[in-house]
């Protein structure tokens, strides 16, 4: 049999077959569907009671009301009412309702494990690769085929390896990394082919960096963003209630299996930026001393896990923000903020000065016109296009939290070694 990536391997399981080569067309069979308020029962709805469908395996879906979260208008009301009325309606076993975004909800509910083939309502959906699953984002017509059926096809892509030798320096993370490989390829720059992070760099990193390297593959214009599973991923998932017998052996590329290279040196890596108004515009952190900013903002799927919290709280210990800046921060899920919390975090973002705001999508999305009247804001989220937090008036800079603390503090755009140093 011929080498396979892991990209290949995954969707070899998913048809049932020992192989399949780039670029075959071949359909699979569906693990798990993920949908939200936005792109589930509203669209869903009507289009399967048009044509007489009915859910293939409602065990095998997962719906996650994040986007409209807290209510704050009559359309979200009724977006709502629509999509918890069909839950109740549809008796779907998994329903989880303002309690975190659904791409971190999903894994700490335990719905993901390596080896599985899923779906999501949503282009951020590939942070499902993190643990060795493949997952992608669909739209509303794809997601009704796969609900009524249970199958999509897919043509399996080549795989780019995003090979990162060395180790990050303090301060410097995973979105830093994700900023850098955006900014050298464009966001079409991996032309939807699968892209699997690997290397020292990629196996030191923590579960919930693993997630953020993934997640924004829809950055890059990846299908897939896989990670290979190992121990980091198991025990992730045992601390989750997943007790999965996994063939670690298995499920990473082979060897010799063909797939474009590209190599980057962690440990020569800065705290990046992307400048208004795309992900792609990117400049190490010192390009930008001269930019004050009225809002940071901390949060997003992309940026407001536990690891991110700790991240921004490792920095704003012991200060306070600069009275020119609103921090706001919406940690990803009621699990994450809990557990901050109780590592005392919480208290330290606080006390710098934060404003702590629902576990939603939030400002990422645009909801809730938080950001108005900034004229720069400061953002651990994946995306800046223009109108893309809101106002179309506001400019806004993609940062890792550490940066958006760290400017924070200053008033202006700031590389959070400086301030990390202070403490040694």
């Amino acid at each position: 049999m011929a080498a396979q990536t892991l990209a290949q391997k995954l969707i070899a399981r998913a048809c049932h077959r020992d192989s399949v080569a780039v670029d075959e067309i071949v359909t699979c069979d569906v693990d798990l569907a993920m949908f939200h308020d936005s792109s589930g029962p509203r669209r869903l709805k009507p289009m399967l009671e048009k044509i007489g469908a009915r859910i293939w395996d409602k065990s095998k879906v997962v719906l996650v009301m994040d986007h409209y979260v807290p209510e704050e208008d009559d359309d979200s009301r009724q977006i709502l009412k629509i999509t918890r009325d069909w839950a109740q309606e549809q008796q779907l076993p998994h329903v989880y309702d303002s309690i975190g975004i659904c791409h971190v909800v999903l894994p700490q509910k335990g719905h993901l494990r390596p080896g599985m083939f899923c779906v999501g309502g949503d282009s951020h959906s590939p942070t499902g690769g993190a643990f060795g699953a493949y997952m992608f984002g669909i739209g509303s017509t794809e997601m009704l085929g796969v609900v009524a059926t249970g199958k999509i096809w897919v043509r399996t892509p080549p795989t780019i390896a995003m090979q990162w030798s060395g180790r990050l320096a303090e301060g410097v993370t995973a979105k830093d990394m994700m900023l850098h490989m955006t900014g050298l390829y464009g966001t079409n720059g991996a032309n939807y082919s699968a892209v699997e992070y690997m290397g020292e760099a990629v196996t030191a990193l923590s579960m919930q960096e693993r997630m953020t390297l993934s997640n924004m593959s829809a950055e890059l214009g990846a299908q897939v963003g896989l990670i290979a599973p190992d121990r980091v991923t198991m025990d992730y998932l045992k601390t989750m209630g997943v007790e999965a017998d996994v063939d670690l052996s298995y499920w990473k590329t082979d060897e010799t299996a063909e797939c474009e290279i590209r190599t980057f040196d962690a440990a020569g890596l800065a705290p990046m930026v992307a400048a208004p108004h795309s992900p792609e515009n990117v400049h190490p952190v010192g390009d930008f001393t001269d930019v004050a900013v009225q809002v940071a903002y901390i949060g997003a799927c992309t940026g407001a896990k536990l690891d991110d919290l700790r991240a921004a709280a490792l920095v704003l210990k012991g200060h306070r923000i600069d009275s020119g800046v609103r921090l706001m921060v919406a940690p990803a899920t009621l699990r994450d903020q809990q557990d901050a919390q109780n590592e005392g975090i919480m208290d330290i973002l606080v006390d710098s000065g934060a404003q702590v705001f629902a576990t939603s999508c939030g400002a990422c999305s645009g909801y809730g016109n938080a950001l108005a009247g900034a004229s720069n804001v400061i953002s651990s989220t994946a995306r800046n296009f223009k109108g893309r937090m809101g106002s179309a008036d506001t400019s806004v800079y993609l940062a890792s939290p550490y940066t958006v603390a760290a400017s924070a503090i200053t008033g202006r755009i700031t590389d959070p070694r400086i301030i990390l140093a202070e403490r040694k």
